[in-house]
């Protein structure tokens, strides 16, 4: 096999000629529609069964596009497909959570630099998803509002963390930021998932992943190594609690360095980040494009 031969690349593989966005069931799924069910053991040895799904989404054909010079238009082509594969898995009763993220760059540990993403169906919901939304839970039966909602309108008000505004969409660096230059997605209307949002809502969602992608890049004059997150309600069950967002990890701390995760991160879950929120998003505010 040639070395610079592509899967995803059209007509190479299982991929078809011609192509616009793609979805593509993963080679070496962790997670299967064929796989055994949830298996309900108890004791410390419990354990969840691999029934579910794992896709590739293929953003576009061109293998040397980055996805901060993918079109607006085309990232919103993105997003539609993730919402409507979203409708297709929440009808789907093994699953309790779908994970959509993409992971770029090298540094990152990705081997294939034709743009694409991943979508994952799980059977549970994962524990760090779970923590948030108990922590959403409880912060609504407290004071009978969104916790999402509210952090939203105080960044808005502290205005310093504000990097991209649209009419229905806010990106920031959060106060709370764990990686250098982290940010978060999150439309001004409380929505729980990608179905809750409109068709112009999603088109304009595009523009605003564009515009998030664009300025990484930009900030030191090369793609960023970063991870993409899409946070939506479970599967399963109500989540008024819980708001759509989406967040970005960056681990470029500097133009040289990579932020690793080391002892105090690891050993004790506690990040420490060497970027003032507030410095890093006037960094990212400054980077081109300045609007949108």
């Amino acid at each position: 096999m040639p070395k610079d031969w592509c899967p995803f690349c059209p007509g190479l593989g299982k991929v078809p000629t011609h192509y616009d966005t793609l979805l593509y069931s993963n080679d070496f799924a962790a997670f299967s529609p064929s796989h055994p069910p949830f298996e309900d053991v108890p004791g410390l040895f419990a354990k969840t069964g691999g029934r579910g799904a794992c896709d590739v989404v293929l953003y576009h054909p061109d293998h040397n596009l980055t996805p901060s010079a993918m079109p607006a238009d085309h990232w919103a082509k993105v997003v539609e497909l993730w919402r409507e594969r979203t409708d297709q898995l929440f009808a789907n009763p093994d699953i309790a959570y779908l994970h959509i993220f993409e992971n770029a760059g090298e540094a990152i540990g990705v081997t294939m630099p034709h743009p694409h993403g991943q979508i994952y169906a799980l059977p549970m919901v994962p524990p760090l998803v779970q923590r948030e939304l108990d922590s959403a839970r409880t912060h609504r039966e407290r004071g009978s509002e969104c916790l999402y909602c509210r952090l939203l309108a105080d960044e808005l008000t502290a205005e310093s963390r504000i990097v991209v505004e649209t009419e229905s969409f806010v990106a920031f660096v959060p106060f709370h930021a764990r990686w250098p230059g982290e940010m978060q997605i999150y439309p001004r209307r409380h929505a729980e998932s990608l179905p809750d949002l409109n068709v112009a809502e999603r088109e304009e969602l595009g523009r605003v992943i564009k515009a998030v992608r664009m300025k990484y890049d930009n900030l030191w004059g090369f793609p960023i190594p970063l991870m993409m997150m899409v946070r939506q309600r479970p599967a399963r069950g109500e989540h008024p609690y819980f708001h759509f967002h989406i967040e970005f990890f960056p681990i470029q701390r500097s133009r040289e360095k990579i932020k690793y995760l080391a002892g105090v991160e690891s050993g004790t879950g506690l990040f420490l980040n060497d970027t003032v929120a507030e410095e890093k998003a006037a960094e990212l505010r400054n980077a081109e494009p300045t609007s949108i």
